[in-house]
């Protein structure tokens, strides 16, 4: 039996009516820019990050050039520091050094791979101009102690949310709790689009007219510039796509809790939840899991094994942000963030999507466990 990492057709199959319903509409209007679709896909995910009226959500190009974005909307810029994990996908610490700050980093909390909130409350500094926490995997980070020192410090936090739709954080949804939210809808997240998609959330009505401004170039009035800023828009296909996936993603989400569950069943049977660490849930955090990632110490040779018998793994993420030559500069070296090291070294993403049936979950533990036993 092969099992996919990720199975995008099984989740289109039974939406491939209303789907190419949707895509037909955008084409029968002719506006494929902005419009009708955006307008409502935001609204309808702003009713999902916070109560109506109490979250403005803007439409993006991708869940990178949401960080940009709020990066640039909130003035950050040369001779600014921004703190973030180590660990996470390039675009938290890439967005920092385009837009000519410097990403401070700091290690992550050993059991969730979620940035360690002591460390990032330590690192503020003068230079400090804004915190991007990220909720990695599909769990909400430690926000309150990132929150209140942020507070105190008049310092803006940016959630790295591009994983966690739909997760929460002591009943509070990602995106939600800091100044704002970056979502991202690539295909392989739990809401995913056709391509490319991104989207800011924040309670600050300033900040999302700033980010609406910068999406288009900056103009406001229609080819009049007061600030540089770019192209991205989220396409009105793209919108109209995830207006049609949005009402399902709550089930899609339950149903990755459900065979997270059962994999942490599995391995229990097995014998082998002492030989490899299992994903953990976070007292009072709701977790989507967009990945399903466990730590085993022979990583490698356990996912030479399972691509051998046809199992689809990924390595989410082989290097840390201070071991990427790009950030040389920063002056980092091998041991610098051990806990960072450590899970990039063992880290193996398995697959989680919601249609994945019991009897291919028990091939892939099954596999882990012969891999793990030889």
């Amino acid at each position: 039996m092969t099992v996919p990492l990720l199975d995008l057709e099984g989740q289109y199959r039974p939406l491939r009516a209303d789907l190419l319903e949707a895509i037909t509409r955008v084409c029968d209007s002719q506006r494929f820019i902005g419009g009708p679709e955006v307008d409502a896909f935001e609204r309808e995910v702003a009713s999902l990050v916070g109560p109506a009226g109490d979250v403005h959500a803007v439409g993006l190009s991708s869940g990178t050039d949401a960080l940009l974005v709020a990066l640039m909307a909130l003035g950050v810029g040369p001779g600014d520091e921004v703190i973030t994990p180590t660990f996470s996908f390039f675009a938290t610490a890439g967005c920092v050094v385009r837009v000519g700050a410097t990403p401070k980093l700091v290690d992550v909390d050993p059991r969730t791979c979620n940035i360690d909130p002591a460390a990032a409350v330590a690192a503020i500094s003068p230079r400090t101009r804004a915190i991007i926490p990220v909720h990695l995997f599909g769990q909400c980070a430690d926000m309150d102690p990132i929150l209140d020192a942020a507070k105190t410090a008049g310092i803006p936090v940016i959630e790295d949310a591009a994983q966690a739709i739909g997760a929460t954080y002591k009943g509070r949804q990602a995106g939600s709790m800091g100044t704002a939210g970056c979502f991202s809808f690539f295909p392989s997240k739990n809401l995913g689009a056709f391509g490319d998609g991104g989207l800011l959330a924040t309670r600050d009505e300033r900040l999302a007219h700033e980010v609406r401004l910068l999406r288009n170039h900056g103009a406001e009035p229609k080819y009049v510039h007061k600030r540089v800023g770019g192209n991205f828009r989220l396409d009105a296909v793209q919108a109209a796509v995830l207006r049609v996936k949005l009402p399902h993603l709550a089930r899609w989400s339950a149903a990755r809790r459900r065979n997270a569950d059962r994999y942490d069943r599995l391995f229990r049977e097995h014998g082998i939840a002492d030989r490899i660490m299992l994903p953990v849930r976070a007292p009072g955090c709701e977790h989507i899991f967009n990945q399903y990632t466990i730590r085993v110490a022979n990583r490698d040779a356990v996912r030479a094994h399972l691509a051998s018998v046809g199992i689809g793994t990924e390595i989410y993420y082989p290097v840390p942000f201070h071991l990427q030559e790009c950030f040389a500069p920063l002056g980092h070296r091998r041991g610098d963030f051990p806990v960072a090291e450590s899970i990039a070294a063992e880290t193996l993403a398995l697959p989680i999507y919601a249609e994945l049936t019991e009897s291919q979950q028990a091939e892939v533990v099954s596999a882990i466990a012969k891999a793990v036993s030889a």
